[in-house]
């Protein structure tokens, strides 16, 4: 039986009738150096590419309908040939498109097809020697300098200038006011300018502005209306726990000072004065207590208000006991938090508190001066021992002086009462005084010594018989 002939059409010498030709295959062959390629493996080789180009073609198909293109771009060819592992092509980038020229048409061949090529540009070596050299920046790198230095920012070139503090902080209102965040109008002055400008200012948010005024309206003026007391305790509740309030800071601490300033200048026995003092106390306390608040840079004005506040000679007499008790908690406060980080701090506080006690008495006798963590303290009130004798201290200073070395603690107590001779001072002006208004100040420093030896849990009577 005779094997059956091939059949017509299906010669295994055919030619590949695809897109891509075998002739094609051929002549990459030759530019190659491979000569004589025989027909059946050309023609399989271009049925081979013809698939692998209808196959990317196709995965590159698919990113083109799932960006909603309806043109195949060439980052769509990259991205298919990324998918089916294949070595990406170089130099042609969906991004940069390349600008090609037609040809000339060879003139002995004219059966030749239309030819493009990508036409190079043309560098002109005169216009680059004369154009400008362009230097290299140096590579980035780090360095360490200092913003501040307890509190002082030093005069180096990496420091912003140094701005006037008047003008850090615009004015504000003090009884819950709209405060002014906009720029402040200059001066009509008539000689030049020369103040350098400030190069950044801050702008508060809508929502900030919003938020102060409704919160210093919340607090003051002091209302008994149980509606304004919760406002007033969910505003210092706010003031404790939120985040996002640093901006504010600078503001609210100028508020508070303004508010106690203008308390304390009526000089009157007022309930009013008494409570918008006590919130202003419990809008300070409640910054301290607030962990996401930066308030380092803000304590050199944060201590004059507290400082006021505990001594001075006339506070209310219905709220002068706790003020001062309230405003030395705060002062203990602020020493505990941030005496670590500014050494000169209590020694500061600690030589104001002795001047308030330590003054001249009514009966001209001074005492000795004394040294207090380095600094040489004189009974007249002045630091350094020299300079004039200054006036009689009132008892409510000595007093708000006494409650503030309690708060302070056991060895401000100890320096301050027994070395620096305070209650001798105290029991002095107390016998010249007759009598008059020394409860309170016989209270504190009883409260002063039970500081140092408190009493005994189980205290023995004593027998007359024995």
């Amino acid at each position: 039986m005779s094997k059956p002939g091939p059949k017509p059409g299906k010669s295994p010498h055919s030619h590949h009738a695809g897109i891509y030709k075998a002739d094609a295959v051929k002549d990459v062959a030759e530019s190659l150096g491979i000569t004589n390629l025989p027909e059946a493996v050309a023609s399989a080789l271009a049925s081979d590419v013809e698939y692998r180009v209808h196959q990317v073609v196709e995965e590159a198909s698919r990113f083109m309908r799932h960006a909603r293109r309806t043109t195949l771009t060439t980052g769509d060819i990259d991205l298919a040939l990324r998918t089916l592992n294949i070595e990406p092509l170089y130099g042609h980038t969906p991004h940069a498109s390349t600008t090609f020229r037609r040809a000339l048409p060879f003139p002995n061949m004219p059966s030749a097809g239309t030819v493009y090529f990508v036409e190079d540009e043309e560098i002109d070596f005169d216009k680059v020697l004369r154009e400008e050299k362009i230097i290299v920046p140096k590579g980035v790198n780090w360095t360490a300098h200092w913003l501040a230095v307890e509190g002082v920012q030093p005069l180096v070139p990496e420091n912003p200038p140094a701005v006037p503090r008047e003008d850090a902080v615009p004015p504000l209102a003090v009884n819950g006011k709209s405060p002014q965040l906009g720029p402040a109008k200059p001066q009509q002055t008539s000689t030049p300018q020369t103040q350098p400008t400030q190069l950044v200012k801050q702008v508060l948010s809508r929502e900030l502005q919003l938020y102060y005024t409704r919160l210093t309206s919340s607090l003051l003026p002091p209302s008994t209306v149980p509606a304004e007391t919760a406002k007033r305790t969910a505003a210092l509740a706010s003031l404790r726990a939120d985040a996002g309030l640093q901006a504010l800071l600078p503001y609210l601490v100028k508020w508070v000072g303004e508010g106690v300033v203008g308390a304390l200048r009526e000089e009157t026995d007022g309930e009013q004065e008494g409570k918008t003092l006590e919130i202003l106390l419990d809008v300070v306390s409640a910054i301290l207590e607030n962990s996401t608040l930066f308030i380092e840079p803000y304590l050199h004005q944060l201590l004059p208000s507290i400082l006021s506040v505990l001594l001075h000679a006339s506070l209310p007499s219905s709220h002068a006991k706790h003020l001062r008790t309230a405003a030395a908690q705060t002062l203990g406060r602020v020493l505990t938090q941030h005496s670590t980080t500014y050494p000169s701090l209590s020694p500061r506080i600690m030589k104001t508190l002795l001047v308030a006690l330590i003054g001249n008495t009514p009966t001209g006798k001074s005492t000795s001066s004394m040294t207090l963590n380095g600094f040489a303290m004189d009974t007249s009130g002045t630091p350094g021992g020299g300079g004039t004798r200054a006036p009689p201290k009132p008892l409510g200073t000595r007093e708000g002086a006494i409650r503030g070395l309690v708060g302070i603690g056991k060895e401000a107590v100890r320096k301050g009462i027994l070395e620096g001779g305070g209650a001798r001072i105290v029991g002095e002006e107390i016998t010249a005084s007759g009598g008059e208004g020394i409860t309170s100040v016989v209270e504190a420093v009883m409260t002063a010594l039970d500081t140092l030896q408190p009493p005994s849990s189980m205290p023995e009577t004593l027998d007359p018989s024995r």
